[in-house]
């Protein structure tokens, strides 16, 4: 045995099973076996065979719990905690990336797609998307894929998800880089990245080729830097970090709307928490108003119609939630006809739960620490708790049908105030385990699964998570091999850009693949009256004129809408005057009768896909005569 100069006893020396060594040995084996699960998940999913969801946790879980239990171990070093972080991000990508690694798949990445393809074959920055119109104001996500496809000679696709992985795996490493503006124990920066994962956002609707993906990683660096710069005493540094933060935020802002507005409003809960709690404030202050600035100028000068994008989510949903609370109709049934299995539906409703313990015990152990923390450190956890708590009124808005889409995006933000909130109540109760209690770490270990499982249910239904055959009315299988030749048939035969009527799903193919501009229709803009209006009956001669004048050149009609039910409940939009109950909302004269309309001219026909020609001479006189 080594004695030390001292005379010191330095004790036995490390073995090498229990370092980096023996962390590679075990990760690299399990994330090869949880790669291989999620392929043969994938796989029986295609098929449609059972154990689907069996395989596709059971590969999760092999991974992702060694992993969190190297991150948060006591003897992991510096070196090899950052390689566990890094590596868990990857990993945990793996599942959106198995899904469809070779194009879009979700509805949003069929309008971030397009809009990126576009600007590679016109160089042109804020074109108007024509299925997510807004979006085309927000260029940061698309002008960095279409230079990277540029410079590079790839795929859009392809550099795509070269962008994404990499803000995939900076978000993981944010989020301990925020920890650790406030605790200086790298567990509990660990532990931070650990428990967002958790989130219900984090395997699938932010790793997908959408805006919120990159700036949601970009958001918490920003809120990183403008830790720092609060918490700086010294000038220089102050103005550094807060450089860093106003260019980030820049960024956030001509990147996604959401995700800036959430930015500000979490620089402003700092602001009041330091206010409140005595913590120096000025710079807080002076942070959340550059903020507000840069967003409010960003939505004035650039994309003023931002607003009234989002109103209509939020005021529909407390409408809908105000009704629930009077015991009106309106209101949503989870798991209604899932073929999720029982136990992935029961941790979705005990996932909130167990948010909820952990968000009460970081309470009760903030409040304990109150008096020997420093006053930025108990500020600023102060403010997390708060973001943390907002995520629990928002999860009642799950049941109502405006609500849950907005409810479901909120997650992806609130739940980064539970995760940096609730990391020193882990690290403290493993501390505690090793002196009273034996398993908590197991405990922990279980937890994280159960909040894991439950949280990936809530947010994504099956067939967003998993392939299978074609389904009506399903954003992620709306690519049906009839569909892409309709669309492909119009672009070779038309060219592009040509303005068409369609509805939701037949829009998402030939806005992107067909590279189209179509509409599903509005409050402002009804054109789905064209496929209510009863055979025989008048179409409505306001709406006649504005596809006139508008110069709208095509109508697809998918027959299907007359035989099933879309699995998302949408035919249009999510304000369509439809009936939802449970039958066709359609039948089929409503669907046959432009076959007879004069002002309209069969140009396809397949199997269930048709697609008509405007008559805009005809149509001019139908108009004035009163339109049939």
């Amino acid at each position: 045995m080594i004695e030390q100069q001292d005379g010191r006893d330095p004790g036995p020396a490390p073995r090498a099973w229990t370092g980096p060594v023996a962390a590679g040995i075990a990760l690299t084996i399990t994330g090869a076996a949880g790669a291989t699960a999620l392929a043969v998940a994938y796989r029986q999913a295609e098929w449609g065979q059972d154990g689907a969801f069996t395989w596709f946790w059971a590969g999760m879980l092999v991974f992702s719990l060694p992993a969190a239990y190297w991150a948060v171990r006591r003897d992991s070093s510096a070196r090899l905690r950052l390689a566990v972080l890094i590596g868990y991000a990857c990993f945990t990508y793996l599942p959106k990336l198995l899904r469809n690694p070779a194009g879009p798949l979700y509805h949003d990445e069929y309008a971030h797609w397009g809009q990126s393809q576009d600007i590679v074959l016109d160089g042109v920055l804020f074109q108007q998307n024509p299925i997510i119109r807004v979006i085309g104001d927000y260029p940061g996500l698309h002008a960095t894929v279409a230079s990277l496809a540029t410079l590079t000679g790839v795929t859009v696709w392809h550099a795509a998800l070269f962008v994404l992985i990499l803000a995939h795996v900076l978000l993981t490493l944010g989020v301990a880089v925020l920890a650790g503006q406030l605790w200086p124990d790298p567990r509990i920066a660990a532990a931070a990245a650990i428990v967002y994962s958790l989130n219900s956002s984090f395997l699938y609707f932010d790793t997908q080729f959408g805006y919120e993906s990159l700036a949601i990683g970009v958001m918490v660096w920003a809120l990183a830097a403008a830790l720092g710069a609060v918490r700086s005493t010294g000038t220089r540094a102050r103005a550094g970090w807060s450089a860093v933060m106003l260019l980030l935020t820049v960024a956030i802002t001509a990147t996604h709307h959401l995700t800036a507005l959430w930015l500000t409003g979490m620089l402003g809960l700092v602001a009041i928490a330091c206010t409140v709690l005595k913590a120096p404030a000025r710079t807080a202050w002076v942070l959340t108003a550059l903020a507000g600035v840069s967003v409010a100028t960003w939505m004035a000068a650039v994309s003023p119609r931002t607003g009234s994008y989002l109103e209509p989510y939020l005021g529909r949903a407390l409408g809908q939630f105000s009704g629930l609370a009077g015991g009106s109709s309106g209101s949503r049934t989870l798991f209604s006809q899932s073929v999720a299995p029982w136990w992935e539906q029961y941790a979705a409703f005990a996932a909130p739960g167990a948010a909820l313990i952990a968000t009460a015990g970081a309470a009760v152990l903030w409040w304990r620490r109150r008096s020997v923390t420093d006053p930025v450190t108990r500020a600023c956890s102060g403010a997390m708790l708060l973001l943390g708590a907002l995520y629990f009124p928002a999860t009642l808005l799950i049941l109502t049908p405006s609500g849950a889409e907005g409810a479901r995006r909120s997650w992806a933000f609130s739940y980064l105030g539970i995760a940096v909130a609730t990391a020193p109540l882990i690290i403290a109760l493993l501390e505690r385990s090793r002196r009273r209690i034996s398993g908590s770490g197991a405990l922990l270990l279980a937890a994280c699964a159960l909040v894991m499982v439950g949280n990936t249910a809530a947010g994504m239904n099956p067939s967003y998570r998993f392939p299978g055959p074609p389904v009506f009315g399903a954003d992620t299988r709306a690519a049906t091999p009839e569909l892409l030749a309709a669309s492909d048939w119009l672009r070779e035969t038309h060219g592009r850009g040509a303005r068409l009527v369609a509805d939701r799903y037949s829009g998402l193919i030939f806005g992107s693949y067909g590279e189209q501009e179509p509409t599903t229709g509005s409050e402002s803009f009804p054109t789905y009256d064209l496929y209510l209006a009863k055979p025989g009956r008048p179409m409505p001669p306001a709406l006649l004129a504005q596809l006139r004048d508008w110069r709208f050149e095509y109508l697809v009609v998918d027959r299907r809408m007359a035989e099933q039910v879309p699995e998302i409940k949408i035919y249009f939009e999510t304000n369509e005057p439809i009936p939802h109950d449970g039958r066709p909302g359609f039948t089929r004269a409503q669907l046959t009768k432009f076959d007879t309309l004069p002002w309209l001219i069969k140009v396809y026909d397949g199997p269930h896909i048709a697609i008509y020609r405007f008559d805009f001479d005809s149509l001019g006189q139908r108009i004035r005569m009163g339109a049939r």
